[in-house]
């Protein structure tokens, strides 16, 4: 904790001591920002800054080789589909593959022949095939003078069309992804993959070397990798579009590519908006992240099972904890918030000396700030009913979806929910009958934490709690719930889904039960963030994006949103306490690392490591840090070169990087990235698989 600290103190001085660059305009330029739109990529940055022109082969060639994992993003590296990601990002899937009897996360896994490759539990992979602007017509379905609620629906509604039409003339899923907040739509259309196959993970002991006092740190040494093969009517898919292998790998002040699926960021919001985050939001995440690992410490040291069980639950709230206090260093130092006021305040002056952009776009700051404060108003019930904080089990999402699936297809389409809509609806079922092992009693103390966290929040008198808890503590109503439930059992679920409405309603399974009970109280909560919150921010943030476009020109990337995105970068060390941290780590430096902690967990690297310590090239580059702009859910993604080669993976970026959600700054943050060299080093040398080591990029 105390190193953590340290980083974070240097953290704020840092923003301290550049307040002085902060630039005043309303667009900033920093050297390597941006996290671009493939069909908007930054190439006057790129050709006056690098000299280089990528072509639209290349542009193409990078989107077609990508992919996206939930959560995370990927590769193709050969052309039988074989994929590369992070070992973390594929962890969960691992684990549902694990037993008692063989724990592939502890262990590893290699499949030697194809036959031995492991199909994992309820994993869709999706490439970016095209994108169509459809902004004209998602902003006509809002005729001027609707009401937010009349809005909100229309908009929904012409979403869902949009998508079910494209599904149906092309058979790819189609997704209306939202940019600027709302100044602009496009309907990104991908090729889905369902049959998705494990080949490769090494041990986690060197996956995640350096366990959580490393992570988001550097000097990092960890190998997290793992390969996985896309199949194809029970065959390896062709693919046309993957990833040649750099021989070489990174090279020192080399300019790199980051081509990934970003997941959220805020740098467009008010200051009025990420004041929010600061105060409310984030701190109530923190709250339940922290609380969530605490119990889950908990139940892992008790025997060796419960770890195993619940490791990537853990994992998830300790990264998560990490990544929370990141972001609210930032936001609590001053110079975020600063650098956000003075591009506020230029941009707002601009507006009010054009008449037409004033008329426009002058109220739309205003406007925020009245849907923020309703948010307020609503987030704790929010959090707790619809976003499931008080129900934080996987059997009572289970309930949920079926509870909704039920009652939303009798709808028409334009009128659904939007996870229920026709375009995402086989999505939605591989996911809801995965035959993945779900664990109950990890699931009933999780149930009863969260029940407990409902009985505080909203009162032990609240008509709801008391009819939640049904007159039971939250230890006695999770152990009631969970016990008799058939709901961990997927050919139950599908008999229930196939049932319809009646079936649904008609059932006893107790989480069922619950599910209809809260299922009014949520819709209502998320009827009214959906109608006077996120529609007034949307029509709000179009403005401000509207008025942007107008002033400065459209060579400005859009927030994050988990869709595909382009960042560039050199390869490059930085200055920590007075002293140079250079862009790489080595192999022999993991095992340095190991001994300087006396070999002790987690720094402990796996038998299979310290065996083949003679036979590695001990200066092979291990990890690398480049200045390209990422976020959580870039974890996966490749880092090629000029020619589109691979040379590394992205993995986590430093601390420095965490405030990134924010603004973008170069001074320290770092990506993270696994050297390409080290990949194919570790696979021959380690693992003896050099059939796989052969097959990258071939």
């Amino acid at each position: 904790m105390s190193r953590w600290i340290c980083r974070v103190i240097a953290l704020n001085l840092l923003w301290s001591v550049i307040t002085s660059c902060i630039a005043c305009s309303a667009v900033p330029a920093r050297a390597d920002e941006g996290m671009w739109l493939f069909n908007k990529p930054p190439a006057k940055a790129l050709r006056e800054r690098y000299g280089f022109s990528p072509t639209q082969a290349w542009l193409n060639h990078l989107q077609r080789s990508s992919i996206r994992f939930g959560g995370g993003s990927g590769s193709f590296v050969s052309s039988d589909a074989l994929v590369l990601t992070n070992h973390h990002v594929a962890a969960g899937a691992i684990e549902k593959l694990s037993t008692p009897e063989k724990d592939l996360l502890q262990n590893g896994f290699y499949a030697r022949t194809r036959d031995q490759e492991l199909r994992c539990h309820a994993m869709e992979l999706n490439v970016l095939i095209n994108i169509e602007d459809v902004t004209a017509r998602v902003h006509a379905a809002v005729k001027g003078g609707m009401g937010s609620a009349a809005a909100f629906q229309a908009r929904r509604a012409v979403m869902n069309t949009i998508e079910k039409e494209s599904t149906d003339k092309t058979g790819l899923r189609s997704d209306v992804v939202t940019l600027y907040h709302g100044g602009l739509y496009h309907l990104y259309r991908y090729k889905k993959y369902t049959d998705v196959r494990l080949v490769f993970a090494p041990e986690q002991a060197v996956a995640f070397f350096g366990g959580d006092p490393d992570n988001f740190e550097y000097p990092r040494h960890d190998l997290d990798v793992s390969f996985l093969r896309v199949y194809e009517d029970g065959k390896p898919a062709k693919v046309e579009h993957f990833l040649t292998w750099s021989q070489a790998g990174a090279a020192e002040d080399e300019l790199v590519f980051v081509c990934g699926h970003p997941g959220r960021t805020d740098r467009l919001n008010t200051l009025v908006h990420l004041k929010f985050l600061r105060d409310c939001v984030l701190p109530a995440s923190l709250d339940r992240l922290r609380r969530r690992e605490v119990l889950l410490t908990t139940f892992s040291q008790r025997s060796r099972e419960n770890a195993r069980r619940a490791g990537q639950e853990l994992f998830g709230a300790q990264n998560g904890r990490k990544a929370r206090l990141g972001n609210l260093a930032g936001l609590q130092g001053p110079v975020v918030l600063a650098r956000k006021k003075a591009q506020e305040d230029a941009l707002r002056q601009a507006v009010q000396k054009d008449p037409k952009l004033q008329a426009a776009a002058g109220q739309a700051w205003d406007d925020v700030a009245a849907a923020i404060k309703i948010w307020g108003g609503i987030y704790q019930e929010l959090e707790l009913l619809e976003n499931d904080a008080a129900f934080n089990t996987r059997l009572f999402g289970i309930a949920r979806t079926l509870v909704r699936l039920a009652e939303e297809t009798t709808k028409p389409n334009d009128k659904r929910l939007r996870e229920y809509r026709e375009s995402n609806l086989d999505s939605l079922k591989h996911m809801l009958f995965s035959e993945a092992p779900i664990y109950k009693d990890l699931e009933t103390v999780k149930l009863a934490d969260s029940l407990g966290l409902l009985m505080e929040k909203m009162g032990a008198d609240n008509e709801l709690v008391r009819k939640v808890l049904a007159g039971k503590s939250p230890q006695e109503r999770a152990g009631e719930l969970i016990g008799p439930t058939r709901l961990e059992d997927a050919a139950y679920r599908k008999e229930l889904a196939k049932g319809g409405l009646s079936a649904i309603q008609s059932c006893q399974d107790p989480l069922i039960v619950l599910a209809r009970l809260v299922d009014g109280p949520a819709r209502a909560v998320r009827k009214v963030h959906e109608e006077t919150v996120e529609e007034p921010l949307r029509q709000a943030y179009a403005k401000i994006a509207e008025a942007q476009f107008a002033l400065y020109g459209t060579d400005l990337y859009p927030d994050a949103t988990g869709t595909l995105r382009l960042a560039l970068g050199r390869v490059k060390g930085y200055t920590e306490f007075d002293k140079p941290v250079p862009p790489w780590t080595t192999m022999g430096g993991a095992f340095q690392r190991a001994q300087e902690q006396d070999n002790q967990p987690p720094f402990r690297l796996p038998a299979s490591w310290l065996a083949a310590q003679d036979r590695l090239k001990l200066d092979t580059p291990l990890n690398f840090v480049c200045t390209a702009d990422i976020i959580g859910g870039n974890s996966g993604s490749p880092v090629v070169n000029r020619r589109g080669e691979l040379v590394g993976l992205i993995f986590d970026g430093n601390i420095q990087s965490l405030s990134r959600g924010y603004a973008y700054d170069d001074q320290q943050g770092r990506a993270l990235a696994v050297h390409a060299s080290a990949i194919k080093e570790a696979l021959r040398k380690v693992y003896n698989a050099s059939a796989l080591a052969d097959e990258l990029g071939r």
